[in-house]
């Protein structure tokens, strides 16, 4: 890897993102309500142009800035998937905040700050550049959670977030002081090099801690306590912010920190990852299935799906790696496509979010029944739909690294979880009919078509979204 000295070339997204969202701040704060409606268009373009920057801007790996900004294809990968959750939601938001009359210039300005805290954070090369990144992404998401003021549950919604992730940045930072006591530096390499088998008891706490952080963002077991509330509370294109670009973010910035900083200590971490992914999946399944509320349902599916994605890190292995890539491109489509689904249920001007509302969905709507049926049935693993590849890879990934046991529950679990998904699809195909849904924004339709079908197509033209994981899993080895 070539390291860099000063250039803007490496974080010229970022710098584009920052300048951006600054002078939107402007705008919005001398414009007023009049220059709303502009303003979200700008922030879309903007993001936009920072995809574009990101996917087109081909150099060679390198690091900046003393090791603290590293830019290789693992980023390049990982920011193309936050960016796109991104703007997916923001182009959704618009016609439900209208609606609900809190489409505040604010609101996109946040995301975009929210999503500079994003790529700072999947390119951090040590641990002062990942709090930093952290806390840039979660300030902002603090206050879009209670977005809505005059909401109870949003308010309470936002309180949860911002106690438990205060408490989470706390043991973040106390596990980062605990490995650099014991590594002597902050940088992942050096920490890597320093810590070659070193079973320390300091740094296995050192470790737990820092997982203890990072599972907070990604809501995995046993730090998933906020996430049903938050996404039941705030509003619903809030929701699908939460569990779409932090979470690319978050899986990133821990599979980049486990391979690069502790490649010595396999064993001690392996056994962490283990648990937090067999917990997650367990946890998951289970307590999903007696949901009602659509987005509550979505909750526990996100911490049983990161558990999923846990199981492809537990190997360790560039293997693995890939199938977590993968299995995160996958997610992020078919949760965005759910929750463009989420937002289409509304009757008379009203926003609904029980799944008996979907009874008889297939007679009133049915391209919408087929594409929510396709995104279940990929959810819940059923082949050759997209989410069967993305299990596959991470099962794959811990058999190779003899882990028979995390694959076989991962596997039970995954039978669990398809019962509360294919009882979507039944309440939509075999329940009887209720009231029809109102039309939906062309935005939301699209995003469901378009969702729909990549899962339902994906086996067709798998090799270049595999060729750019297999790339980004390579860079980090």
């Amino acid at each position: 890897m070539v390291t860099a000295g000063f250039s803007l070339s490496p974080v010229l997204p970022e710098f584009i993102l920052a300048i951006g969202a600054l002078a939107l701040l402007l705008l919005g704060a001398i414009g007023g309500e009049r220059w709303t409606k502009a303003l979200y268009e700008l922030a879309i373009v903007i993001l936009g142009v920072v995809l574009l920057t990101v996917v087109f801007n081909h150099r060679a790996p390198s690091v900046s800035f003393d090791g603290a900004f590293v830019d290789d294809a693992f980023a390049h990968f990982m920011k193309v998937l936050a960016l796109f959750g991104s703007i997916t939601t923001l182009l959704m938001s618009i016609p439900f905040l209208r609606q609900q009359g809190i489409n505040k210039f604010e609101f996109p300005i946040l995301v975009m700050l929210s999503t500079l805290g994003m790529l700072t954070l999947i390119s951090a090369g040590n641990l002062i550049a990942l709090y930093l990144g952290f806390e840039l992404m979660s300030l902002a998401l603090y206050v879009i959670a209670a977005f809505h003021r005059e909401d109870g549950r949003a308010s309470e919604a936002g309180l949860k977030y911002f106690v438990l992730g205060a408490l989470s940045s706390g043991l973040l930072l106390y596990g980062a002081s605990l490995i650099y006591g014991f590594a002597g530096s902050i940088d992942f390499g050096v920490i890597g090099t320093a810590l070659q088998g070193n079973k320390a008891i300091g740094v296995v706490f050192g470790l737990v801690f820092l997982s203890a952080g990072l599972a907070f963002k990604m809501s995995a077991v046993p730090f998933h306590m906020w996430t049903p509330d938050v996404y039941e509370g705030a509003p619903t294109p809030v929701t699908a912010f939460f569990a779409t670009a932090p979470k690319m973010a978050a899986v990133a910035i821990t599979v980049r920190v486990i391979i690069t900083a502790f490649p010595g200590i396999l064993a001690q971490w392996q056994q962490i990852i283990v648990f937090i992914s067999i917990a997650s999946m367990i946890l998951g399944s289970f307590a999903a299935i007696g949901q009602t509320n659509f987005k509550r349902l979505m909750a526990y599916s996100a911490i049983g799906n990161m558990g999923f994605a846990l199981v492809g890190l537990s190997a360790g292995t560039e293997a693995g790696v890939f199938g977590v890539l993968i299995y995160m491109l996958i997610y992020l489509v078919m949760t965005l496509g759910t929750f463009a689904a989420i937002l289409a249920m509304k009757r008379k001007g009203l926003n609904i979010e029980t799944t008996a509302d979907l009874a008889g969905l297939s007679q009133h709507n049915g391209p919408m029944a087929f594409f929510l049926a396709m995104i279940m049935f990929s959810l819940a693993g059923v082949p050759p739909l997209a989410g069967f590849f993305a299990k596959f890879y991470v099962f794959q990934a811990a058999i190779q690294a003899n882990l028979f046991g995390l694959a076989i529950i991962g596997v039970l679990s995954s039978v669990v979880a398809a019962y509360y998904y294919l009882r979507i699809v039944k309440i939509m195909y075999f329940d009887a009919p209720v009231e029809a849904f109102d039309p939906m924004s062309p935005a939301v339709n699209a995003v469901l078509a378009l969702s729909g079908g990549f899962v339902f197509l994906f086996w067709l033209w798998p090799e270049h979204f595999v060729n750019a994981a297999t790339a980004a899993a390579h860079s980090l080895f």
